[in-house]
């Protein structure tokens, strides 16, 4: 099934999102990759804010090259997804904290993030990898960025206003399934079948 969702998502629309579906995205998305997670759940632990409201918003998993034009405004040149798995070890506990409504990244994520998702209904969804030129084309514009100086151009905040952002192909949705472990089971029982055979 097809679904388009605009930012903030609401609890009740991503439910009705299951794996396997596709899912076009309008609306805020930001960016956050291995420095950025910690940086925002170090300041959540000492009663700090981060400087944006991630709830029902798009978290992407992106390093994007960005230039500036004659006139300083930030212009996307790619923003391909980076592989998620790096992000295992705290995206549970950022959603838990958060509450971003979508994480958007490249490869699967493991059990953590999927409990984390059924608990506080959050989905995950896989955006291909190589179509960074893609990715850029759907954002209309970059609302604003923090923490550049400290982090950098791949590592920091930036916000940007996205219009049918995707396809997204959902592999964790908010009912506890991941189509990416179910795939490495079947492809497990498949091939124990075919060595049977031999």
């Amino acid at each position: 099934m097809e679904h388009h969702l605009t930012t903030p998502i609401s609890p009740e629309d991503l439910r009705k999102v299951k794996i396997g579906d596709i899912v076009y995205l309008s609306g805020t998305v930001i960016t956050a990759r291995d420095e950025a997670h910690l940086k925002a759940l170090e300041m959540y632990e000492r009663g700090e804010n981060p400087p944006v409201d991630f709830w029902g918003m798009g978290l992407f998993h992106c390093g994007p090259v960005m230039k500036q034009d004659e006139d300083g405004k930030w212009i996307v040149v790619a923003a391909g997804p980076t592989t998620s798995a790096r992000m295992e070890i705290f995206q549970d506990e950022f959603i838990k904290t958060f509450h971003p409504g979508i994480i958007i990244g490249k490869g699967g994520m493991g059990a953590r993030t999927t409990k984390a998702c059924q608990e506080k209904t959050c989905i995950y969804g896989y955006f291909t990898g190589g179509a960074a030129l893609l990715a850029a084309n759907r954002i209309k514009e970059v609302k604003d960025v923090f923490w550049l100086e400290e982090l950098g151009m791949p590592e920091c905040l930036w916000l940007f206003d996205v219009e049918n952002f995707g396809p997204l192909t959902i592999t964790i949705d908010a009912h506890g399934g991941n189509l990416t472990e179910e795939s490495k089971k079947n492809i497990e029982a498949k091939k124990l079948e075919i060595l049977k055979e031999l």
